[in-house]
């Protein structure tokens, strides 16, 4: 009996989850969450920028 014989049969459960679709779950496009990096990104580079020249 080889040693690495049941590495893809356990391995099948967890790829059966993850594929498995559920409808009660929040389903967000990828392209909104860079859209709020980046735009949270920019709020705090112009905090900082505020905060250095002493306007807040």
């Amino acid at each position: 009996m080889s040693s690495d014989s049941g590495g893809l049969m356990s391995s099948a459960g967890l790829v059966r989850y993850f594929d498995a679709e559920d409808s009660n779950t929040i389903r967000i496009d990828p392209r909104t969450i860079v859209a709020f990096g980046v735009l949270f990104g920019a709020l705090v580079l112009v905090l900082n920028a505020m905060i250095q020249s002493g306007g807040l």
